[in-house]
């Protein structure tokens, strides 16, 4: 149901009845009521649509990317506060975040770390008494032995109180809260980006004007009640 529309028309025919019978009071509540609901859905319109000659007609696609900035502050001094975010990182009695970083170890080549261990022994003073042996050939059977282990370990490491309460901290670190809202920002302005002035218009215009169609309504009543008021004052 179309309030503003319905307002109209009745406000509109009480003017087309007074004429006809030339009552004073009805022509009074008439125009009166008809002047209130159409100045009132007049400034609702005016909101979304450019009315030529009317100075700030339009406002919300004239001022679209203030109307971005404004949802991107909106958030940024909201919900993504440092205080917020460190709540969200936070854990406490009932939450305990553990990081079940098994799966990724898995995966992870060591032989670069068993290559820097040949280094090191090839360069100590072993190096030289490693070459009366077979140099490091000698050492490649234990390849898989260490890369086994050295992921047993890593892993292990990880599994421990310590190691999440050092990740907790770390991430809770300035630099990293103000890393984190840099990148948050970011995705916001970049999410903005994708919104057009007809798109934030329609949004707007639906949720605005499911509520504002009762200011027309309540126009078209206190007019009619001047109207009126305005009669016996006159008569």
């Amino acid at each position: 149901m179309n309030k503003s529309l319905i307002t109209n028309l009745v406000s509109f025919a009480c003017c087309i009845l007074g004429l006809f019978t030339q009552s004073a009071l009805i022509l009074n509540i008439g125009l009166f009521s008809f002047s209130g609901a159409i100045t009132n859905w007049l400034a609702v319109h005016m909101l979304f649509e450019r009315v030529p000659g009317l100075y700030g007609s339009g406002v919300i696609p004239a001022r679209f990317e203030d109307f971005k900035l404004a949802i991107k502050t909106m958030m940024m001094e909201q919900f993504f506060t440092d205080d917020n975010i460190d709540k969200f990182l936070s854990t406490n009695e009932n939450t305990q975040v553990k990081l079940n970083l098994a799966p990724v170890i898995e995966k992870v080549d060591m032989s670069p770390a068993f290559e820097k261990l040949l280094k090191t022994i090839m360069e100590s003073s072993f190096g030289g008494m490693l070459n009366m042996f077979g140099g490091q050939e000698a050492l490649l059977p234990l390849k898989e032995p260490f890369m086994e282990n050295m992921k047993f370990a890593l892993i292990e490491m990880t599994e421990e109180e310590s190691f999440s309460q050092l990740v907790k901290d770390e991430i809770e670190s300035p630099e990293v809260l103000s890393d984190i809202k840099s990148k948050v920002e970011s995705i916001i302005a970049a999410r903005l980006e994708e919104l057009t002035p007809s798109l934030v218009k329609q949004i707007v215009q639906d949720m605005i004007k499911k509520h504002l169609g009762w200011l027309v309504v309540w126009g078209g009543v206190f007019g009619a009640v001047i109207g009126l008021l305005s009669t016996f004052a006159l008569s």
